[in-house]
């Protein structure tokens, strides 16, 4: 993976968000920075430094709404996950989708200590 000074900026406000959620670990998946929770990765960089593999949901209606910013590749295809321009994705967006990802993957339990501590 190429790390160019956006890749560090990127990443960093990815550490911001993340890092303080329940349960949240930073390792390496397939040779670029991910983050996980209860064993599992639901935030990736992808291999360009400048796209992040994201769980969701919801991708279709992400994709439709926001062409610009989301999609997907073959390799995604049957997964629940899509892709994401950090170049062209707004910061909102992205610190929903974020939690959002969070959530899918977290235990209730790690989801009542978040809840507890933001309210």
């Amino acid at each position: 993976m190429e790390m160019s000074a956006d890749t560090f900026i990127y990443l960093e406000f990815l550490r911001q968000k993340l890092m303080p959620l329940p349960g949240v670990e930073e390792k390496l998946c397939f040779g670029t920075p991910a983050f996980y929770v209860n064993k599992k990765y639901f935030a990736r960089l992808w291999d360009d430094g400048e796209t992040l593999v994201l769980q969701t949901l919801e991708r279709d209606r992400w994709i439709t709404t926001k062409p610009d910013a989301f999609f997907v590749t073959d390799h995604y295809f049957n997964y629940d996950y899509m892709l994401v321009r950090l170049k062209t994705v707004l910061p909102a967006d992205l610190e929903l989708l974020l939690l959002t990802a969070w959530r899918n993957r977290a235990t209730k339990k790690l989801i009542r200590e978040y809840e507890t501590n933001n309210n």
